[in-house]
């Protein structure tokens, strides 16, 4: 082994980052593997660096015995004593210093090629150790080739993937540009070290403000939400601790200048933020901005909420291809309703004389039942007796406007049935009726071709005569 050993050791420390023990013990195991192809397999051999002299030093371990049964393991106490160590004993273990220059070729190529892997792998681990607990920030890098649409990014020292579906859409990045995105993986397998990077995600947009915002930095001001369509729109909903701090502004910046940084790279995405509120119905309220609401009606029961909105705002709330509705209600997590105050109030008179029409029900009683949430006297009737409650009618009424809707219903039913057959009667007596009026027109159809054809032979019998 050349004397230069340890030069060589430091030197692929340094520029693999590689901690120098880990570097020696891949020397060591290169050595151990080569030595095990010269020396053969069944012997006990040992490798160990001696720094002092910058060589692999490897010995075969024997024990001392007074009748050997394993050639290969074991040497006779007199050959101990004489060639090795004058004082050793049966049971001792000896170690007997092996000739490296004996090597061949072949075993020294081997040593090369698992050094070589040694040494990747370890380099893998560092790097992987490195990453591991750095998810969900944000690194920059250089675009460095493209693969099946998929982004090879260079961090440095190792290479990341921006999968297709984690850029943005529209982007477009060329070779060699700088390009920011988030950590969203790291993952060390067999296949070797893979970290995942994205662009798309909510967390990239949320870090971003983290560094454009001191006061998110600092905790001052906090994200609670977020929701975006990358290349499209987001919102972010904010909340102050301090009282004193304006969330929206401090995320907003003199002039616009904090949201713009994150804009230009989002590469134009459009950013609304809201205030944070506890208030599920007022946030819902702020998150539809710019569009105005004029009543909320909440139903718990479904963790929905119908959006009543003025007529020429109806647009504006649910925006394009319905992005603003569907971005408030990730940003709220309830389902929304949003409708114009013309489409409410004509449901609200179509579910008024739906009830209405239930007889003996009265105006107040059904007026208390469209407020309670009834739109139909088919739910009424359908409702529970036991578990019916609503206020300012008595279970006994309830119960008694649960029976009149019940005949209602069953009524209205089997008049729409009755009015179905008839109608389906009329349509086969008319069909029938069509059907014979065909068949007559065959016939005379038929009887006027045979007169014809009568005609026909008569004139060629004339001409022929």
């Amino acid at each position: 082994m050349a004397g230069d050993l340890n030069r060589v050791i430091e030197s692929v420390s340094k520029e693999k980052g590689i901690d120098k023990s880990i570097v020696i013990n891949a020397v060591e195991e290169m050595m151990h593997s080569a030595a095990r192809r010269t020396f053969g397999a069944d012997c006990n051999i040992e490798s160990r660096f001696n720094s002092d002299v910058g060589e692999i030093e490897l010995f075969e371990i024997k024990t001392v015995v007074d009748s050997i049964t394993n050639p290969a393991a074991e040497v006779l106490v007199g050959e101990a004593r004489s060639k090795y160590d004058p004082e050793a004993q049966s049971g001792d273990e000896i170690l007997i210093k092996l000739d490296t220059a004996t090597m061949g070729r072949i075993a020294a190529q081997a040593a090369k090629q698992n050094l070589i892997q040694h040494i990747r792998d370890a380099e893998r681990k560092q790097i992987y150790n490195e990453f591991k607990d750095r998810k969900g920030e944000i690194v920059s890098g250089i675009v460095q080739r493209f693969e099946r649409k998929n982004m090879i990014v260079n961090l440095g020292r190792t290479e990341a993937i921006l999968p297709e579906k984690e850029q943005i859409p529209h982007e477009r990045y060329r070779q060699g540009d700088r390009i920011r995105a988030l950590i969203l993986d790291v993952d060390l397998s067999e296949k070797g070290l893979s970290i995942v990077l994205s662009r798309t995600s909510n967390l990239f947009l949320m870090k971003l403000f983290e560094q454009e915002v001191p006061e998110i930095y600092e905790g001052i001001v906090e994200i609670r939400q977020s929701a975006r369509e990358p290349g499209g729109r987001a919102k972010v909903a904010v909340y102050s601790k301090d009282s004193d701090v304006d969330p929206v502004g401090a995320c907003v910046g003199m002039k616009g200048t904090r949201v713009q940084s994150v804009v230009q790279e989002l590469r134009g995405e459009k950013i609304d933020i809201v205030p944070w509120t506890d208030d599920q119905a007022e946030l819902v309220c702020r998150a539809l901005a710019p569009a105005k609401v004029s009543k909320v009606i909440i139903d718990e029961d479904e963790h929905a909420m119908e959006v009543i909105v003025p007529d020429d705002q109806l647009s504006l709330a649910i925006g394009k291809r319905g992005q603003n509705v569907r971005l408030a209600h990730r940003l709220s997590g309830w389902k929304l309703d949003v409708r114009s105050d013309s489409e409410a109030e004509e449901e609200a008179r179509a579910a008024r004389a739906s009830l209405n029409a239930i007889p003996g029900i009265g105006d107040i009683n059904a007026e208390l039942l469209f407020q309670w949430g009834f739109r139909t006297a088919e739910q009424l009737a359908d409702a529970n007796e036991e578990t019916f409650e609503v206020e300012g009618i008595s279970p006994e009424r309830a119960k008694q406007l649960i029976h009149a809707a019940r005949e209602w219903v069953a009524t209205k039913r089997r008049l729409e049935e009755e009015r179905a057959q008839a109608a389906e009667a009329a349509a086969l007596e008319s069909a029938a009726g069509a059907a014979a009026g065909a068949e007559a027109e065959d016939e005379t159809i038929e009887e006027a071709a045979a007169a014809g054809a009568e005609a026909v032979e008569a004139s060629d019998a004339a001409v022929k005569s």
